[in-house]
C-alpha cells in the first residue's frame, strides 16, 4: 500500500495547480506553482536531450504541447523541456512568460491543418496556410516559429510529390524569417473511404523521407509488434530523419482502471513510467509526446525519461502489450482496405481511445458524429479480422464503440 503522506502531498500539488489555472490565490498561488515545479524537478530531474534531424538541434527527449496545463508548463520548463508541439494553441492567451522571456532556448512549432474540410476531406492551400501562420505569430507573440508542421500529413505518396502548396507556404514564410524547419505529423489512410488511394503512414512517411524536404515527423507508435513501422524507423535513422512518437499510451487508461491487471504489475512499476522508460531508452523512436493531466501524472510519467528499462519494467511492458493487444487498436490501418462496408475502422477506434483511455467522451462523441459511416454499418463478416495484426475482434469493438459514442452523438 502506498504511503498516505505521499498521497496527501500529491493532493496538495494537484489542488495548487488548479488554483493557478483558475487564477485564484495571488502570490500564494504562484508560490504553490513554484512548489509544484520544485517537486517535479526533484523527482523528474533534467530531461535528457538528443539531436533532432539534420539540424542537429539539442531537443528534450519528451516534447511539450500547446494545450498542456499552464502549471505543468511551468514545471516542464524547469525540467528542461524545450520543444513545444502545437504552440499555436497559445493564440488564445499568448505564449507562456516562461518561454517568452527566454525565447531562444525553446523550439516552438506551429501546426497547420487542411482547409475546406477535415484531415480527410480538406485540401492543402498555400495562401491559407501562409495567412494562418502569420496570424498565429501575431496572437502568440512568439516572433517566429521554429517548426511548421503539416497536421495529419499527406494522403498518399503521390500527394507528397505532386501537391507542393504546403511546402511553398513554408518557403515564403522562411524567407521572411518567420519559420525555420519543415515537419509533419502523419496518420494512416489505407482503405479510408473518404480518401481515394489512401496509403499507410509508413508508406507515406517513406515517401516523405525520400523526398528530402522535411526534417522530422510524428507517427503513432507504442508498445507491441509493428514490423512496417519498425522498418520505416530504421530507414529514417539511416537518412537522418527525426522521428517523434505520438498516441503512445495505448490502452493505459483502461489498464489503470482494471484492478486485477494492476495487481499483476511488478512491484515498483507503473504503466506510464514503464512506457516512458521503454520509449526513451529501448524503442527505435527518437522523441515522444506523452500527455499528462496533473502534476502527479507529470512526476510519475516523466521521471522515467532516459532511465534504464529495469527487468521489472520490461515485464510490465510485456504485460501491457498483451493487454493492449486485446483492447486497444494500434491504428495501423492494415484491416481497412478489406472492409466491404468501407467503414473507417481506425478512425472509430482512435475515437474509442479518446473516450476509454483519456476519459474525453465529449471529444470522442463529437468526432464520431462527424463520420459518414459508423460502427453500425458493420455486417460482422470478419474480413477485417483476417488482416488485423493483433487479431482484435473488430466487429465487436465497432458495435461497442457505436453503443458508447453513436447513441449519445445523436443527442449532441
Amino acid at each position: 500500500m502506498k504511503n498516505q503522506n505521499v498521497l496527501k502531498r500529491r493532493e496538495f500539488l494537484q489542488y495548487s495547480a488548479a488554483m493557478v489555472v483558475a487564477g485564484f490565490g495571488g502570490n500564494s498561488a504562484c508560490a504553490a506553482a513554484d512548489d509544484s515545479a520544485e517537486e517535479a524537478v526533484k523527482r523528474v530531474g533534467v530531461l535528457p536531450r538528443r539531436k533532432l534531424g539534420y539540424s542537429g538541434r539539442e531537443v528534450s527527449i519528451l516534447l511539450g504541447y500547446g494545450d498542456m496545463d499552464p502549471s505543468l508548463i511551468h514545471a516542464a520548463v524547469k525540467c528542461g523541456m524545450n520543444f513545444w508541439h502545437k504552440s499555436n494553441r497559445w493564440s488564445r492567451t499568448g505564449a507562456p512568460q516562461a518561454i517568452l522571456k527566454n525565447r531562444e532556448a525553446h523550439y516552438c512549432q506551429v501546426t497547420v491543418d487542411r482547409i475546406g474540410g477535415n484531415h480527410e476531406t480538406g485540401r492543402i492551400d498555400e495562401e491559407s496556410h501562409y495567412a494562418f501562420v502569420k496570424e498565429a505569430l501575431k496572437q502568440t507573440r512568439l516572433g517566429y516559429f521554429d517548426d511548421m508542421q503539416l497536421h495529419y500529413g499527406y494522403h498518399n505518396a503521390a500527394e507528397v510529390k505532386n501537391d507542393r502548396g504546403f511546402v511553398r507556404a513554408f518557403e515564403r514564410l522562411r524567407k521572411e524569417g518567420l519559420v525555420k524547419h519543415l515537419c509533419l505529423s502523419q496518420h494512416g489512410y489505407a482503405g479510408n473511404p473518404r480518401v481515394p488511394n489512401g496509403q499507410s503512414a509508413a508508406e507515406i512517411l517513406t515517401a516523405v523521407v525520400e523526398d528530402g524536404l522535411y526534417e522530422h515527423g510524428q507517427l503513432m507508435y507504442s508498445y507491441g509488434e509493428d514490423p512496417a513501422t519498425d522498418r520505416f524507423l530504421e530507414f529514417a535513422g539511416e537518412k537522418g530523419f527525426g522521428t517523434i512518437a505520438m498516441k503512445t499510451s495505448r490502452g493505459i487508461g483502461r489498464m489503470r482502471n482494471d484492478r486485477e491487471f494492476m495487481s499483476r504489475l511488478p512491484s515498483g512499476t507503473s504503466p506510464h513510467n514503464a512506457l516512458t522508460r521503454w520509449l526513451t531508452t529501448a524503442a527505435k523512436i527518437d522523441f515522444a509526446v506523452i500527455r499528462v493531466r496533473n502534476i502527479a501524472e507529470f512526476i510519475e510519467t516523466y521521471s522515467g525519461a532516459g532511465r534504464p528499462l529495469r527487468a521489472a519494467d520490461a515485464q510490465a511492458i510485456d504485460l501491457m502489450t498483451a493487454k493492449a493487444d486485446t483492447i486497444a487498436c494500434r491504428l495501423c490501418t492494415e484491416c481497412q482496405p478489406y472492409c466491404p462496408q468501407h467503414i473507417p475502422i481506425a478512425e472509430i477506434l482512435r475515437f474509442e481511445r479518446y473516450a476509454m483511455d483519456d476519459g474525453d467522451f465529449n471529444r470522442a462523441r463529437a468526432l464520431y458524429a462527424g463520420l459518414d459511416r459508423k460502427g453500425d454499418a458493420c455486417i460482422a463478416c470478419g474480413s477485417c479480422m483476417e488482416h488485423c495484426p493483433q487479431k482484435l475482434r473488430i466487429p465487436e469493438k465497432l458495435a461497442a464503440a457505436h453503443d458508447q459514442l453513436g447513441r449519445v452523438s445523436r443527442h449532441l
